[in-house]
């Protein structure tokens, strides 16, 4: 399709397909993952309950707080300059009218002086919403707010978007708490590591970056879709090419991509946001 064809789902909806999809017991509950050590050719896992497994092969999705990556790489990602507070209101037609009426089903991206507020629809009637802003990258654990109260979070809003209109106070009175105070990190663009036989990485494992070019997911499933040909392509000789050559088209990839997000997020926390993102979505 076209390039800028977006089709979105849920992410719960589209967790539960690809569960679904799956056998009987092909996902294994209940197990946290705490070290592995080399063991043969393979590794030799620990979980948190106790338990332990042997594998040939590791591949790592457990997120931008990978604890695999360490055993690939010691390159770590670094911070954007953006925080990102999160909040979400249930039975949102309800709680939060005037903005539910706004949303209309949709999204709402409102920007203002280094400031914004993102907002998102989701199909079973409960809404998502983001502060987003500048910050200092210790702001979440000495901003002093208690992120369990419906009343601090509040103040902190009145008096960080202080211009803004009272509209939005409906979401900070109604969300559920706590709230999620979110830095938004990023790998390296010319971030490289020597391939290895036995594991490898895939989503925001390998290669976290800013939500702002909204590719986080397709980035996922593409990994996922290519790291699995390749592995079982008659054409690669064994695993440690497969991973090789997955990992050096996955890099060149996710680096195009995160580029965008990162001016993105620029774009978007700037001081003309609004007239820089009506220009921006004007283009497309």
């Amino acid at each position: 399709g076209h390039q800028h064809f977006r089709p979105e789902i849920d992410r719960g909806a589209l967790r539960k397909i690809l569960l679904d999809s799956l056998t009987a017991e092909t996902v294994v509950w209940d197990s946290h993952f705490v070290t592995m050590q080399a063991k043969g050719l393979g590794w030799a896992l620990q979980f948190k309950n106790g338990t332990s497994a042997y594998a040939d092969l590791v591949i790592a999705a457990d997120g931008a707080n990978s604890k695999i990556r360490p055993y690939i790489t010691d390159i770590e990602p670094f911070y954007s300059g953006i925080l990102m507070l999160e909040g979400n209101v249930y039975d949102a037609v309800n709680k939060i009218p005037q903005v539910h009426k706004l949303l209309a089903g949709g999204k709402i991206m409102a920007f203002g002086n280094k400031q914004d507020l993102l907002i998102g629809q989701k199909g079973n009637g409960e809404v998502g919403f983001y502060a987003s802003f500048k910050a200092e990258e210790g702001w979440s654990k000495n901003s002093g707010i208690d992120y369990s109260d419906n009343a601090a979070v509040l103040a902190w809003f009145k008096q960080k978007y202080a211009e803004w209109d009272s509209l939005w106070y409906e979401l900070f009175e109604n969300a559920s708490t706590p709230f999620i105070p979110r830095p938004i990190y990023c790998m390296p663009l010319d971030h490289n590591w020597e391939a290895q036989p036995n594991v490898t990485m895939l989503g925001d494992a390998a290669h976290v970056m800013p939500p702002f070019a909204g590719e986080g997911v397709n980035m996922a499933m593409l990994d996922a879709l290519e790291l699995s040909e390749l592995l079982t392509s008659d054409n690669c000789a064994n695993i440690h090419e497969a991973i090789t050559i997955y990992e050096t088209n996955m890099r060149k990839r996710a680096s195009v991509i995160a580029k965008e997000s990162l001016d993105n997020g620029e774009r978007m926390h700037s001081e003309n946001s609004l007239n820089t993102m009506v220009g921006f979505f004007s283009g497309h």
